[in-house]
């Protein structure tokens, strides 16, 4: 996977932040979006976090995500 590439959600993600739905269960399993940032280092010092792909999804929406929870379209 790389910066760019369209991706969907392919397993059951339970996120609590989106828009739409504040401070609620809203399922994005199936959602399709783009891939805006693949965190790997943070101030130049290299880092392992638990969730490394920032995915961007229609209506400002974003959240972080791990690459066994995507695939790429």
């Amino acid at each position: 996977m790389n910066i760019g590439d369209r991706v969907r959600v392919k397993s059951s993600v339970i996120v609590y932040h989106h828009p739409e739905q504040r401070q609620k269960a809203f399922e994005i399993q199936g959602l399709e979006g783009e891939i805006a940032k693949i965190m790997t280092d943070w101030q130049g010092r290299k880092i392992s976090p638990n969730l490394p792909i920032l995915v961007k999804f229609p209506n400002r929406f974003k959240a972080h995500l791990k690459a066994s929870e995507l695939e790429v379209i």
